[in-house]
C-alpha cells in the first residue's frame, strides 16, 4: 500500500486568497462596519452642506476656497474612517478570534495585508460617496450666499483641475486614516488605545501648532502633523503660502499610515496571537 498523500502545501498566493476571502466575509457581515461607513458618508455630507449653507461672500474677491468649504465635513467624517479602521482588527483581539484567523491563515503579513485592502475598497467606496454629495450640496448652495461667477467664483465641478484634486485628495485622507487606525490597533491590540491616539495624534498636534509662539516652529508642526498636512489637499486658493503644498501634505499622511501599518507588521510577527 502506498502512504496517504500529504496535502500540499499552501503556497503565498493561495494564502493571500484564503485571508482576503476570510477578512471580506468578516468585513460585510459585521453590522458595525455598516453602520460606520454610513455614518462617514452622513457626517461628511452633513456637515459640509450645513457650512455651505452658512458660509457667504458678498463681495467679489472675499477669499473663500468655495471646494474647501465644500469639503470641510472630512474633518468629522474623518472619525468613522479611523473607528472602521480600528474595529478591522481590534474587534478579533477583543474577543480571541485573531487566534482562529492566524490558524487558519498562518502568513501573519497576508492576514494584515488583506484586512488592509478590504478596509481599503469600503473607505473608497464611502468616501467616493461622501466628497461627491459634500460637492453636489455645495453647488446647490453656495451661489444662493454669493459664491457665484459674477463674484469669481464657478459652479463646483470636478472638470476644474484644482477641485478634482481636492476631491480625489479628500478621498484618500480618509483612506490613509483609516490604514492609521488599522496600523495602530494592530501595534497596541487594544481598540481603545488606538482610537485616543490616533485621535490623539489627529487633533491635539495641530492644537499644539496653535499655541507654539514661534512661527517657525508653528509651520514645522502644521507639515509633520498628519491633520493639516494631509488636508491641504483640499487648498484650491494660495496655495503657494501653505505651509507645505497639497501633494506633498497627503504624502506626509502617507508616511504617518505606512509607519503604523509597519509598526502594526512588526508586533504581529514578533508576539504570540
Amino acid at each position: 500500500m502506498h502512504p496517504p498523500a500529504t496535502p500540499p502545501a499552501r503556497t503565498p498566493r493561495r494564502a493571500a486568497r484564503l485571508a482576503l476571502a476570510a477578512e471580506w466575509t468578516k468585513f460585510r457581515t459585521d453590522a458595525t462596519h455598516a453602520r460606520l461607513l454610513l455614518g462617514l458618508v452622513l457626517l461628511t455630507v452633513a456637515v459640509g452642506a450645513a457650512t455651505a449653507a452658512t458660509t457667504t461672500c458678498p463681495d467679489p474677491g472675499c477669499g473663500v476656497d468655495a471646494p474647501r468649504t465644500a469639503l470641510t465635513g472630512v474633518l468629522v467624517g474623518q472619525v468613522a474612517a479611523v473607528v472602521l479602521g480600528v474595529l478591522t482588527a481590534g474587534s478579533e483581539y477583543h474577543t480571541g478570534m485573531i487566534r482562529t484567523t492566524l490558524a487558519a491563515v498562518p502568513s501573519r503579513s497576508a492576514v494584515l495585508a488583506a484586512k488592509a485592502l478590504v478596509l481599503s475598497g469600503a473607505v473608497l467606496v464611502a468616501g467616493a460617496v461622501a466628497v461627491a454629495g459634500s460637492l453636489f450640496a455645495a453647488r446647490l448652495l453656495l451661489p444662493g450666499n454669493g459664491l457665484t461667477p459674477a463674484n469669481g467664483h464657478p459652479a463646483l465641478s470636478l472638470a476644474d483641475g484644482p477641485t478634482l484634486r481636492a476631491a480625489v485628495g479628500s478621498v484618500l485622507y480618509l483612506l490613509l486614516v483609516a490604514l492609521l487606525g488599522l496600523g495602530a490597533v494592530t501595534a497596541t491590540r487594544s481598540s481603545a488605545a488606538a482610537t485616543g491616539a490616533v485621535l490623539g495624534l489627529l487633533f491635539v498636534l495641530p492644537a499644539l501648532a496653535r499655541v507654539v509662539a514661534d512661527p517657525d516652529w508653528q509651520r514645522h508642526l502644521q507639515q509633520v502633523a498628519p491633520m493639516p498636512a494631509g488636508l491641504a489637499v483640499q487648498a484650491t486658493l494660495d496655495t503657494a503660502r501653505l505651509p507645505i503644498g497639497p501633494w506633498a501634505g497627503l504624502g506626509v499622511l502617507a508616511l504617518w499610515a505606512a509607519a503604523a501599518l509597519a509598526l502594526g507588521r512588526a508586533v504581529l510577527h514578533a508576539r504570540d496571537a
